[in-house]
């Protein structure tokens, strides 16, 4: 489902050039959790952003459930990365002012979905799948960090993705709410069929995965 081919990054920076990622070959099934690991600045964060259509690679390619998608035109993979990608990032980047359910439902809503696609009825399903049902009506500022990540969870899923990306999705939570988090977030793939792809430096985050790829140096190792 997810396949990537030389697939590289080269920075410029004041001190040069810097190969962020270097040449990885990488092959993922669909429906499976695969977690990347590495220490800070191993390039795997950086990988992540390629694949999901961030960041544009130096050189290789990437396909994702059959579309090379650094072929598509930016309005094209636009519309790809908010149709078939849903992003969990470190931050939950809720926005202050939208209660929880808009939150969720913005990215159906900017998607333009058909019109039989009821957003906000959408958004409350996931919602009350991560828990957060009596919580519709709230601001992010009224919930914990914990309760906002679920909610982010969500709205990865409104637009059902083919492929589920998260870049530390719990660094900053405490051990009990980290489980809850990734109960969830593992719970949540399984059920919409979805590819997992966890970057993380948590060896026991690592552990649950179906497929641990270690990243050094840009490159996969051993």
């Amino acid at each position: 489902m997810l396949s990537c081919l030389a697939v590289g990054k080269t920075y410029r920076s004041e001190r040069g050039l810097v190969e962020a990622v270097r040449g990885i070959d990488l092959d993922i099934a669909a429906g499976r959790y695969a977690a990347v690991i590495g220490r800070s600045g191993s390039g795997k964060s950086s990988l992540l952003a390629m694949i999901g259509g961030l960041s544009r690679p130096t050189a290789g390619g990437i396909r994702i459930d059959g579309t090379d998608i650094w072929s598509l035109s930016d309005n094209a993979l636009a519309h790809f990365r908010s149709q078939r990608i849903g992003y969990v990032f470190q931050f939950a980047s809720l926005l202050p002012t939208l209660r929880l359910i808009d939150n969720v439902a913005l990215p159906a809503l900017l998607a333009r979905r058909p019109k039989a696609v009821d957003p906000h009825g959408r958004a409350a399903e996931l919602l009350d799948a991560v828990g957060l049902a009596d919580h519709s009506d709230a601001y992010p500022s009224e919930m914990s960090a914990g309760e906002q990540r679920r909610a982010v969870i969500a709205r990865a899923l409104i637009n059902d993705p083919v492929l589920l990306l998260a870049d530390e999705p719990t660094s900053d939570l405490d051990e009990q709410t980290e489980r809850e988090v990734m109960s969830h977030l593992l719970g949540a793939a399984r059920r919409h069929g979805a590819t997992l792809v966890l970057v993380t430096h948590n060896l026991a985050l690592a552990a649950g995965a179906e497929e641990v790829i270690q990243v050094a140096d840009g490159k996969i190792v051993p």
